[in-house]
């Protein structure tokens, strides 16, 4: 329902207002501000503008709801709700909270924003060809701001970023926290900027060619500054997640519940320009009503309806792996676009670094696993899985690989290493190396983790900014999850254990630009590889080339690329010591007809700090390099193919 009185002329007004979504909040209008909130829980509801001893009372409408345009309120009044004439309290649709999630709502102009040419030719992001980017905005930069982050935009978009993943940017208690505690779900958090600093924001980010998706979380509500039961009752279910109560997508009076989130869905990409959301634990999003769509598919649609015609995506993060997410809707599935693939950073943990604590213990990072991984997505797609002692994930057969995000590093997995640290100090640098290239060259969706891209070795520990006994209890909270790991479940490693609530955490997550220098190495090696997946599709897109992957040895394996037209590309990967192959009955490895295989790439090349490598049939006998992965293309002969002679180092032979 939109707010009476606004223009609609403009291609703006008309992305503001072309949503399904119910309108909840406050937002200037030529007649004053039109007021709207859902409080069921009340008779009567009054707007109190601060600092200017205003009360007026809002209409009821149907179902609970209260509306009615204010004259003479404008952009920048501050309110609150007064609920029968009683304690006033937040906005629940508050689009800015100044003092944080306990003080009075501002009044926000979403059209008073003036987007630049850039954004208005935007065409937004489509999932084919993304390279994704996850952020958090306190500490991607020393300032920790809106603003402050736009000056790294060039650097990414350079290197081959095509979009960034915002961490969850709704108002939170406290200074410093991850987001996922988010109370005022419609208000970017105001330590990080004004509305219109993230408008700002996204704005630079269209400008340099890179999209924006968000991080939200649907699943349940932080703890402190929640105002939303004063409204009603009904906005939480008796379902419990992991962190408190579900969200009441189903139950008595779920409707009302519904429309405030599908509103909130529709308000980050109509008022903000979003380019997409990432869900948080869709597994803790519960809906088993039979009358309508489920919530994941109607928060879909409504991101895409509330796009005004630009593309959009739209993640999700399902701990079961269930695959019905991105199954199309025709199918029974849920019509979203791409899920996080653990299975493939969990492989990878184990395979760098052999530790199978924990959640690891279900992988052996063995090379089957990561041809499985680029072929089918999920490796774990119904089969038994000892950490939970049940079956885990769903079928992904016929699904295209790009629909599973692959990543080495996220917030969560970098947290959860005892100390936080990055996966390339727990890993040789060479085995790092071939990782990432087996990584980036495999046809997934791929994403960084902030800092990954140049080798940062600061950590990201999981902080927060709680006080008195809420503090205490994340605190503890969070060392009995640590304790999982046997490893970390010893004197020496809870003596390094670091306290969420220490302002110390936050600060030393916190980026540090001279870290981009450091490793120039390490930066070329990410920049190239991306130029690699970016300038040949056939490391991405099915519909150039078939992908098919074979085991040559305990840590060695190749995926075979094969185009139509005979341009094959081969990569070779050992993450182990090396191996020789007098005997390779293994087709996949085979040369095309008068051509031989030619070295392209290599991670072992010394402008990536590597020692050389050549190509492993260059003396007859194969023999492929320890820690290495090479990218292998085929070259046309002008004779038939002879092996070179060997004039130094040993290469193993049939005797």
């Amino acid at each position: 329902m939109a707010p009476p009185g606004l223009p609609v002329a403009s291609k703006r007004a008309a992305r503001l207002s072309g949503t399904r979504a119910v309108f909840i909040g406050a937002r200037p209008c030529p007649e004053g501000t039109y007021f709207r909130v859902w409080a069921p829980i009340a008779n009567r509801v009054d707007v109190v503008i601060e600092r200017r001893e205003m009360r007026l009372p809002l209409t009821a409408e149907v179902a609970g709801y209260f509306s009615g345009t204010l004259p003479n309120v404008s952009a920048g009044d501050r309110y609150k709700f007064s609920l029968d004439e009683g304690e006033a309290f937040p906005d629940p649709a508050s689009r800015y909270q100044p003092e944080g999630p306990h003080g009075a709502s501002e009044v926000v102009d979403p059209g008073g924003y003036e987007w630049s040419a850039s954004d208005q030719s935007w065409s937004g992001v489509s999932l084919s060809g993304q390279v994704l980017y996850e952020l958090h905005i306190g500490t991607f930069s020393p300032e920790g701001t809106f603003l402050s982050a736009v000056l790294e935009f060039p650097r990414l978009r350079a290197l081959g970023i095509t979009s960034i993943e915002c961490m969850p940017l709704a108002e939170f208690a406290g200074n410093a926290g991850w987001g996922y505690d988010g109370v005022a779900l419609f208000a970017p958090h105001h330590h990080y900027g004004t509305p219109d600093d993230l408008r700002s924001m996204i704005d630079s980010a269209h400008e340099h060619g890179l999209g924006v998706i968000l991080d939200v979380v649907y699943n349940h509500l932080g703890p402190d500054g929640n105002y939303l039961s004063k409204f009603s009752d009904h906005y939480l279910s008796d379902q419990d997640t992991d962190w408190g109560n579900a969200i009441n997508f189903d139950g008595e009076h779920c409707l009302p519940v519904r429309e405030f989130f599908l509103a909130n869905a529709a308000h980050w990409i109509a008022e903000y320009h979003f380019d997409g959301l990432r869900l948080d634990a869709t597994q803790s999003i519960h809906d088993s009503s039979d009358s309508r769509a489920h919530i994941l598919t109607e928060i879909g649609a409504e991101v895409r309806a509330s796009a005004a015609g630009r593309l959009t995506i739209v993640l999700a993060e399902n701990e079961p792996q269930d695959c019905s997410l991105i199954y199309p809707v025709e199918e029974n599935g849920y019509g979203l676009d791409a899920v996080w693939n653990d299975d493939f950073h969990h492989s990878a943990v184990v395979a760098l670094t052999g530790r199978r604590e924990a959640y690891f213990c279900g992988h052996l990072g063995r090379p089957q696993e990561f041809i499985s991984a680029a072929k089918y997505g999920y490796l774990y797609q119904g089969q038994y899985y000892s950490w939970q002692n049940h079956p885990r994930g769903t079928s992904a057969f016929g699904l295209d690989p790009k629909a599973f995000v692959t990543f080495l590093e996220n917030h969560d997995q970098v947290a959860n290493f005892g100390r936080s640290l990055r996966l390339r100090s727990l890993s040789s640098p060479a085995r790092y190396r071939a990782m990432t290239a087996l990584w980036l060259l495999s046809p997934g969706t791929p994403m960084f983790f902030q800092g990954q891209e140049y080798g940062s070795e600061t950590p990201f520990h999981y902080f927060a900014g709680h006080t008195a006994e809420l503090a205490r209890a994340v605190s503890k909270g969070r060392q009995k999850f640590m304790l999982q790991f046997s490893n970390q479940d010893t004197p020496q490693m809870r003596a390094c254990f670091r306290d969420p609530e220490d302002p110390e955490a936050f600060r030393q997550s916190r980026l540090d630009p001279s870290e981009q220098f450091r490793n120039p190495e390490i930066v070329k090696l990410h920049a190239d590889l991306l130029t690699l997946r970016r300038s040949n599709p056939v490391f991405h897109d099915r519909a150039v080339a078939t992908l098919d992957g074979a085991v040559l040895g305990q840590d060695c394996l190749v995926l075979r690329y094969l185009t139509p037209n005979r341009e094959d590309r081969l990569l070779v990967v050992n993450l182990g010591t090396g191996v020789d192959l007098p005997n390779l009955p293994e087709p996949l490895v085979a040369r095309l007809p008068g051509c031989d295989w030619q070295v392209t790439w290599s991670s072992e090349w010394p402008e990536y700090g590597g020692c050389g490598s050549s190509s492993p049939g260059r003396f007859g006998a194969w023999h492929v390099p320890g820690e290495c992965t090479m990218l292998l293309t085929p070259i046309r002969l002008a004779r038939p193919f002879a092996p070179d002679i060997p004039k130094s180092g040993n290469v193993s032979r049939e005797p």
